[in-house]
């Protein structure tokens, strides 16, 4: 007699034969089993399950990885969306985040008391895993990267043991965490320093059309080596959207859009932001005070899921005339409507720190570039992905041949020395003392082989 299950479906409990989940897992991909953690003491006991059965182990925070490595075939996956608490002490300025907690969760807790601590551009994101990487967005260059306002984090390590990361406490592994990616365990939770923002942000989106865009990167690159700490200005090319306040006859049509966000007094953003404002003819400028979270959310509605997504990326020391005319040349032939070129100014609180200071090593970078082909349709894989891939080339020759660790894609393993510069041999070293077996493999690998006198 077949083995039968029983489980509930929409007209109540159901029998389900078992024979038919084998029938479905050996038609899939997908882990052998998935742990849903609700605590520190769950994550350890599956790190040490995964250890002691020799099992590829993965780990998924709160939000999306652009190198699906929260997702292994046929191991042991750790699930942290469940961990979800945010404590806030607003009298001392610190939270202390669980690694399931999304952006837009952090914001709206943080910003009741007015507070916030850099974090990315998208709601949707995951604390934990942008944090891992570096972290970078509205708020860095007057307060640094998300790893710069970190004071503490408990990790989970590859031998089951909780330790508390921090200045104080195994300093050497509160370095590695910052910026070295999943490498050295699962973060249980992180506490970080908040600042007093908002919360209304002078923020907003300046729309031309792309006919002006050599004009219009010439104007940034000069109005941003002028611009103050307090102001965050991204480039973004792609085809317009069918937003409200764009008229219906552009939507579609090749744009650049200068987004800007400053944190600090409105009426100091407005004089900040007036040589930009005054630059050309825009189709749209909608800038004024809006909530921070408001702000933060803004882009999520070009980024929901179920798209098929690869990005490629570059640091830039300088955005010289050749880099520009790259730039003009791949955003003039953008494969889809959800194509887009990001280009972000850094600098400011970002530069101001040593590049040995944290894992994380590009304090010198200027901009970032990303490149990100989005699509919907297998059909069009090779064509978006080879639009990426031969932008990519063509601006490596004015690129620094650093790369940002969170937008990497999968098949770029060869360009883990790029993510890491100088500090590769000390997170390798590190890597060798917390995970010798490499048990936290699944992501942009550090290797402990290398401070054997291995392979990368």
């Amino acid at each position: 007699m077949a083995e039968v299950q029983r489980m509930e479906g929409d007209g109540g409990s159901v029998r389900v034969d078992l024979g038919a989940f084998d029938a479905l897992r050996g038609a899939i991909r997908g882990p052998r089993a998935i742990v849903r953690c609700a605590d520190a003491t769950d994550v350890i006991r599956a790190v040490e399950f995964a250890r002691d059965h020799g099992l590829l182990l993965a780990v998924r925070g709160g939000g999306h990885n652009i190198a699906g490595n929260a997702v292994c075939d046929g191991g042991l996956m750790i699930d942290l969306s469940l961990m979800r608490s945010i404590q806030v002490d607003p009298n001392q300025r610190t939270a202390r985040v669980e690694p399931g907690v999304t952006l837009g969760e952090f914001d709206r807790q943080v910003q009741a008391f007015g507070l916030a601590t850099p974090l990315g551009i998208n709601s949707t994101t995951g604390v934990a895993g942008l944090t891992l990487g570096g972290g970078f967005g509205w708020l860095s260059r007057r307060y640094g990267l998300t790893i710069d306002n970190l004071t503490a984090a408990d990790v989970a390590t590859a031998d089951g043991h909780l330790m508390r990361a921090s200045a104080s406490e195994h300093p050497d592994l509160f370095w590695a965490i910052r910026g070295g990616g999943g490498n050295f365990g699962v973060v249980t939770s992180f506490e970080f320093r908040l600042h007093r923002v908002g919360p209304e942000v002078l923020s907003g989106l300046i729309v031309h059309a792309a006919a002006g865009a050599r004009e219009l990167l010439e104007t940034y690159r000069r109005f941003v080596s002028e611009a103050p700490a307090e102001l965050m200005c991204m480039v973004v090319l792609r085809k317009a959207p069918p937003l409200p306040f764009l008229p219906a006859a552009v939507h579609g049509a090749e744009v650049l859009v200068f987004a800007v966000c400053y944190a600090g007094n409105v009426e100091d953003g407005r004089r900040a932001l007036e040589p930009l404002r005054r630059q050309g003819e825009p189709i749209a400028r909608v800038v004024g005070p809006q909530p921070f979270t408001a702000w933060q959310a803004a882009f999520d509605p070009l980024l929901t899921p179920g798209a098929r997504n690869y990005w490629k990326s570059h640091y830039f020391a300088e955005l010289s005339d050749a880099a520009i005319e790259v730039i003009l040349a791949y955003g003039s032939r953008l494969p889809t409507p959800e194509c887009e070129i990001f280009l972000v100014h850094l600098g400011g609180a970002i530069s101001r720190v040593p590049a040995g200071a944290t894992a994380y090593p590009h304090r010198d970078a200027q901009f970032v570039l990303n490149v990100h082909a989005r699509w919907r349709e297998p059909e069009q894989d090779i064509a978006c992905m080879q639009w990426a891939r031969s932008f990519f080339a063509a601006a490596a020759p004015y690129a620094t041949g650093g790369v940002y660790v969170n937008f990497m894609p999968e098949d770029e393993t060869d360009r883990v020395s790029g993510a890491y510069g100088g500090n590769l041999d000390r997170l390798a070293a590190l890597k060798a003392k917390y995970d010798p077996d490499n048990l936290f493999r699944m992501n942009q690998n550090v290797s402990p082989a290398i401070a054997r006198g291995g392979v990368a």
